[in-house]
């Protein structure tokens, strides 16, 4: 799979852009607040129709225009155009030529894996942030994973709000207990099934990047035992009190832990950000294995920051990659770009919201 070409009207600092992009590594160059990481946030909105930053729509909108185009054409299997246009008053979205109506007719005809410093949150953040890593990776390998989740997330809020107001209605708490108990019981198999799949490919990659230098564990620790059913009716009096919904998917958590001691209280940083690109590589992989080719690559300014041995963990990714006629988009600035993979990479200068190809 990779990016044939891309086209942005009007989005973050690129009035206009059209650029045909060939398989292999493209390596964007350039000074700091000039467009670089634009580009791989541009690619991300458009496979997974947000951004990596956490931003909305507005502020991903050029200063002083109405709405933004991103779109591109896209080759896999088959040929996939791509066209989204968002603006305050409309939002729109297709695929080859037809509006999306079904988000499960749109999720995977572009696949990426994003690697950049907000990583870190994936090892030192709350357990969001761990629940979105497996969330995303499920919509990318489940067609109707998405779905299921924002049906989840909608029986959530309704309930949430019943139980804020003073005389919420016993019957109505019911059914949205019941909707909600349904979707998360598979919401929670899902998750559940996935973990023992990722964790061998995350220990590999963590061995490899830090010489085995100690051991990574991931568990699945769902916030319901037993039988949600049961454990949510027990839950009612203290959720009187909290005037929340205290057990459920939402409160989900991955366990990380290295030597068997919990990363986040006991790693250095620089553990820390070996397991958070571990996450990365596994995810890569799963996808790699799953669909027969990798997923595009968007490596954002990290690799300059790394010891060679970290990035050494990137090179069989890069790699295999380029054997397979996949894609990587990697930033840097000219101080601080991998030379190492410069070989055979693709070179671009961006500066302040234009693409120059320079010379091999």
């Amino acid at each position: 799979m990779h990016l044939a070409h891309l086209r942005l009207r009007d989005f973050r600092n690129y009035a206009r852009l059209d650029v045909d992009f060939a398989p292999g590594l493209h390596l964007l160059l350039g000074d700091n607040a000039q467009g670089k990481t634009n580009i791989l946030e541009a690619i991300y909105l458009m496979a997974t129709l947000r951004s990596f930053r956490g931003v909305g729509g507005a502020q991903m909108i050029r200063h002083g225009q109405r709405g933004y185009f991103v779109g591109g054409k896209v080759i896999g299997q088959g040929e996939h155009n791509i066209k989204m246009y968002w603006s305050a008053a409309e939002r729109n979205l297709s695929l080859n030529g037809r509006p999306v109506r079904k988000l499960t007719d749109y999720l995977g005809a572009l696949r990426t894996v994003i690697f950049c410093t907000e990583d870190l949150q994936l090892v030192k953040g709350a357990g969001r942030a761990r629940r979105r890593f497996l969330d995303l990776l499920l919509s990318q390998t489940y067609p109707g994973y998405l779905p299921l989740l924002q049906r989840y997330a909608r029986a959530l809020r309704a309930r949430n709000a019943l139980l804020k107001s003073a005389g919420a209605d016993p019957m109505a708490l019911d059914g949205f207990s019941s909707e909600l108990i349904k979707a998360g019981d598979e919401v929670m198999r899902r998750r559940r099934e996935l973990v023992p799949k990722l964790s061998p490919l995350a220990r590999l990659a963590y061995r490899r990047i830090s010489n085995d230098a100690e051991e990574l564990w991931l568990d699945y620790r769902p916030s319901v035992k037993r039988d949600f059913a049961l454990e949510l009716a027990q839950s009612r009096s203290r959720e009187r009190v909290y005037r929340a919904t205290l057990v459920g998917p939402h409160r989900d958590e991955l366990e990380l832990r290295l030597n068997d001691r919990p990363a986040a209280a006991f790693g250095s940083e620089g553990q820390k950000r070996t397991l958070a690109i571990a996450l990365k590589l596994a995810q890569a992989e799963y996808l790699t294995g799953l669909h027969g080719a990798p997923p595009i690559l968007l490596i954002d300014d990290i690799m300059g920051e790394l010891d060679a041995k970290r990035r050494g963990g990137f090179l069989p990714l890069l790699d295999r990659a380029e054997q397979s006629r996949g894609q990587v988009f990697m930033t840097a600035t000219e101080a601080n770009w991998p030379v190492e993979t410069g070989r055979t990479a693709r070179r671009w200068l961006v500066k302040e919201g234009t693409l120059l190809s320079l010379p091999a």
